[in-house]
């Protein structure tokens, strides 16, 4: 069992938000897998991915593309692979409590101006309470991110 985190976004765009804890979760050895709820928006983040900074390379794919057992890190709408360590969710993608207890991490990442997906989140912190899962609750409001709560594991 991992700690999840979640990150409230009102500066950072999902994209430049997923980059840096993607490469953060590279460094540490995990396969993750990127679960949205729309295609389009997964596609746009698979984009966003290619053409970043050249210093930093994230190989990646979506799990429509041939080989997608393969990616280290994989963007799609499904199950994430028994093998990989690692969940981020965005747009409002549910998680299941068979992979919160497998993951070393999951990341939820949620728009702080959209109510309907701010609600989810909500919802899904106390979901991870009644898990008795070690969870953090980051916001960048400030500018700057900061950790606005910690709930420790029971």
């Amino acid at each position: 069992m991992g700690l999840i985190m979640f990150y409230q976004l009102s500066h950072s765009s999902t994209a430049q938000t997923a980059r840096v804890l993607l490469e953060k979760s590279r460094v540490a050895g995990w396969q993750v897998m990127v679960r949205g709820t729309d295609q389009p928006a997964l596609e746009a983040l698979d984009q966003a991915l290619w053409h970043g900074p050249t210093d930093s390379f994230l190989p990646h794919g979506l799990d429509t593309q041939p080989h997608a057992n393969l990616q280290s890190i994989l963007l799609g709408s499904g199950a994430a692979p028994q093998e990989y360590e690692a969940l981020m969710l965005i747009d409002g993608a549910a998680f299941s409590t068979a992979e919160v207890e497998r993951m070393k991490r999951v990341m939820i990442l949620f728009d702080g101006q959209n109510e309907a997906i701010l609600n989810q989140a909500r919802m899904q912190w106390k979901e991870v309470a009644t898990l008795g899962q070690e969870a953090q609750f980051w916001s960048e409001a400030s500018g700057s991110w900061a950790l606005q709560q910690s709930r420790p594991a029971d």
